[in-house]
């Protein structure tokens, strides 16, 4: 999982490419889990949180924009 710290030093192109690869991968995993090959289940909750911190830099880098 990619440390906070990591997220917000990393440019909004750069998040916007790793939230595209993270939400493939969540997908590839709720097919995994559908058909029970999933080998990490602790990765689905991972995903799920790396996914909700980028979007929430992405709203405060948005507001902040908007805001000056």
């Amino acid at each position: 999982m990619a440390k906070i710290a990591d997220l917000k030093v990393a440019s909004d192109d750069q998040l916007a490419d790793q939230l595209q690869q993270l939400k493939r991968e969540q997908f590839n995993l709720r097919f995994q889990a559908a058909t029970q090959q999933l080998e990490k289940p602790s990765r689905v909750r991972t995903v799920r949180r790396t996914i909700a911190q980028i979007k929430t830099l992405q709203t405060q880098r948005a507001a902040a924009a908007a805001g000056n």
